[in-house]
C-alpha cells in the first residue's frame, strides 16, 4: 500500500465529514488475498522494527498512536498483532477507563499528559482523551458548549506535543453495527471470551447513532495537519491491521529518523 493509497483514509481539518460515507469493509478480495496481506503485515513489521530501533536509539522524537472505536472494533487485537514483530523496548500501551475520583478533581487532560511518549518512545493509547468528548457527550455529562471548548483544548494539547517532538497519529477503527453484533455474540458464546464483556458494551450499542455523531464531530474538529485522523475499515481484522501497520511505517519514515552519532571515539580501540 502506497502513501497515495492511504490518503483517502485521512480526514482533513474542518472538512465536511459524514462517517457513514467511509467503508467499514475491506476491498473485496478472494481468499488468497488474505494470505498475501498477512505476508505484507510481516514485511511491514520488519520495517517497523527497524524504524522503531532508529527512534529509540536517537531519542530525538516520539510517536503517539491513538486508537479509538466502538466496542469490539479491535483496539486490543491491533496492538497485539501490529506490534508483535518489534522489540518491546521503547514501546508502551496505555488503556484509559473511567476516571478515578482523584482524576475527576483535575482537568480532563491531567491524567493523559503523564502517559504521553518520552523522546525515543512509541506509545499506543487504547482509548484516550477523546473519551471526554465522546462518552461524556453521549451520556449528557457535559454540555455542547463544554464539548466544543474541549475540542480546542485537545488541538492545543496535541500541538504542544508536536512542538516537543512527539508525532500524533490518530486512528478511528470503523466497524459496522452488524459486525459488532457478530463479535459480541461470539464473545457471549465463548466462555473464554466473556471476560471481555461488560454491561456498558450493550448499553452503548443502543446508543449507536449518538456515538457515531459524537465521533463524527470530534474527528472533524480535531483532525489537523500535524495530528491527523485516519478512518480505518475494521470489519476485516487482516485489512485493519494492514492499514495500521502501513500508516505507522509511513509516519515514521516521514519523521526523517537518523542513526545517532557515536558518543565516544572508538577509532583507536583494538580488539585482542
Amino acid at each position: 500500500m502506497s502513501n497515495r493509497d492511504l490518503d483517502h483514509l485521512r480526514v482533513k481539518h474542518k472538512e465536511e465529514l459524514i462517517l457513514s460515507d467511509y467503508d467499514s469493509q475491506a476491498p473485496k478480495n478472494d481468499a488468497s488475498e488474505d494470505e498475501k496481506m498477512m505476508l505484507n503485515i510481516q514485511k511491514l513489521g520488519d520495517k517497523l522494527d527497524k524504524l522503531q530501533t532508529l527512534l529509540y536509539s536517537g531519542k530525538q522524537k516520539g510517536l503517539l498512536l491513538v486508537l479509538q472505536g466502538m466496542d469490539t472494533a479491535g483496539k486490543d487485537g491491533s496492538i497485539r498483532r501490529v506490534f508483535s514483530h518489534i522489540s518491546p523496548l521503547g514501546v508502551r500501551a496505555e488503556a484509559f477507563g473511567p476516571p478515578s475520583a482523584l482524576e475527576l478533581e483535575h482537568d480532563f487532560l491531567w491524567r493523559i499528559h503523564s502517559k504521553t511518549p518520552s523522546l525515543g518512545e512509541i506509545v499506543v493509547f487504547n482509548r484516550s482523551h477523546y473519551e471526554d468528548v465522546l462518552v461524556t457527550r453521549v451520556r449528557g455529562m457535559v454540555t455542547r458548549e463544554i464539548c466544543e471548548q474541549r475540542y480546542q483544548d485537545i488541538v492545543a494539547f496535541e500541538t504542544l506535543l508536536e512542538r516537543q517532538g512527539i508525532k500524533v497519529l490518530k486512528c478511528f477503527l470503523n466497524i459496522s453495527k452488524n459486525e459488532q453484533k457478530r463479535r459480541l455474540k461470539e464473545r457471549l458464546d465463548d466462555p473464554h471470551k466473556r471476560w471481555k464483556l461488560q454491561p456498558s458494551d450493550f448499553e452503548d450499542r443502543k446508543l449507536w447513532d449518538q456515538f457515531q455523531q459524537a465521533y463524527q464531530d470530534a474527528i472533524k474538529e480535531t483532525s489537523t495537519a500535524d495530528a491527523p485522523w485516519y478512518i480505518i475499515p475494521a470489519d476485516s481484522k487482516h485489512y485493519r491491521d494492514f492499514c495500521l501497520a502501513s500508516l505507522l511505517v509511513q509516519t515514521l519514515e516521514q519523521m526523517n529518523l537518523e542513526v545517532p552519532k557515536a558518543r565516544y571515539d572508538f577509532s583507536k580501540i583494538e580488539l585482542d
